[in-house]
């Protein structure tokens, strides 16, 4: 699972992502811009403004500037690739554009971001049309916000910024957390099959409204069956397990079972749940006492589809301590700065923690956070 594009779409709004500004959307709306579906196109489609495009398309411009729209990521963490998408746009798509990320605290207006420092991830790049035009982003700072701007004017049907989500542990209950959900740093580590949907969905926010929501494999004409290994956000012991089949009706698995490793001892796995019954369209919960893991199996038999899964349980303390570093040195500078002041450290101080990382240890000032 290591190509950028199976990555999970950070700003997507299907994980909470909101577009909150663009200078202009005359012709058709910003918002469709995260809209978590591939765009489509009906000819011949007219409004009052003209033709119905599903995606973000400014006017004509009729003097020098750029055109942008500012994203809140719904998943803040790092960005390591974008793909703007003209799709259908043919005769209206920009000639070019530029991506840049920035990282604030609290819950900025648009007015205030203008006011940010922000970080080139795509430099000005020339775009194609009607084309999914990929930009592979190098290794970059946890972000929560994105800029496009497109040079001059034109269309794009969807932005993509994929990558891996890094939790901010100080809104967390490190005792108590969902061990695999996407949200809190966890990702997909490899799978057998993902021939109907990705398996990133069996660990995003929210329940699945449909079956598309969530993880199926193709249908299996021989004797394995399929899985899905998890690592999760840091090394922690499980409770509860909850296998999801919600949509899934005549193509759930029959059965399911679990197993775990701590990798940073043996790659070998063990059982935490004996293969098990399941049910269609049905949420199932099982209790699991697991000693340390950091990376959870989840085979299903023979094939099918699961909506979401969940591993309650607690991080141990070296899983906390590595959560809190992990977060606090993918931190842009100016960022960094600010969580240690509004944490008591005076500002010199501060400037020069932030300029020591990466930290093995969280600093003082961040040990309550682990």
């Amino acid at each position: 699972m290591t190509e950028w594009t199976y990555l999970p779409d950070l700003a997507s709004r299907r994980v909470g992502g909101s577009v909150l500004w663009a200078n202009d959307e005359l012709f058709a709306e910003r918002e469709n811009l995260i809209r978590p579906q591939e765009p489509v196109f009906q000819p011949a489609t007219f409004g009052h403004k003209g033709q119905v495009y599903d995606g973000w398309e400014t006017r004509r411009r009729r003097a020098p500037g750029v055109d942008q729209a500012v994203i809140r990521l719904g998943l803040p963490g790092v960005v390591r690739g974008i793909v703007v998408d003209t799709a259908f746009f043919t005769g209206n798509y920009p000639p070019f554009c530029w991506v840049e990320g920035a990282a604030v605290e609290g819950y900025p207006s648009p007015a205030e971001l203008s006011e940010v420092d922000w970080e080139p991830l795509v430099p000005r790049s020339p775009l194609l049309g009607n084309t999914k035009n990929s930009f592979e982003v190098p290794e970059s700072r946890r972000y929560t916000h994105v800029r496009l701007t497109i040079d001059p004017d034109g269309g794009v049907a969807r932005l993509r910024v994929h990558g891996v989500p890094v939790a901010d542990p100080r809104y967390l209950d490190l005792a108590a957390v969902d061990l695999a959900a996407l949200e809190n740093g966890a990702e997909i580590h490899g799978c057998s099959n993902m021939f109907y949907s990705s398996p990133a969905n069996l660990i995003s926010p929210g329940s699945a409204a449909v079956m598309g929501e969530g993880w199926e494999t193709a249908r299996r004409r021989d004797d394995a069956n399929d899985w899905v290994s998890v690592r999760l956000a840091a090394a922690g012991t499980v409770r509860l397990a909850e296998l999801d089949t919600s949509h899934f009706k005549g193509n759930a698995p029959g059965w399911a079972s679990l197993s775990g490793c701590d990798q940073r001892v043996s790659e070998e796995w063990f059982e935490l749940l004996p293969r098990t019954r399941l049910q269609p369209d049905t949420r199932h919960r099982f209790r699991v006492a697991s000693p340390e893991v950091t990376h959870v199996r989840m085979d299903v038999y023979p094939d099918g589809g699961m909506a979401r899964l969940r591993l309650h349980g607690a991080l141990t303390p070296a899983g906390r301590t590595e959560l809190v570093s992990r977060w606090f040195n993918l931190l842009p500078t100016s960022q960094a700065v600010a969580v240690l002041t509004a944490a008591g450290v005076p500002a010199d101080e501060a400037t020069t923690v932030a300029a020591s990382r990466p930290v093995t240890e969280p600093p003082p000032a961040l040990a309550g956070s682990a």
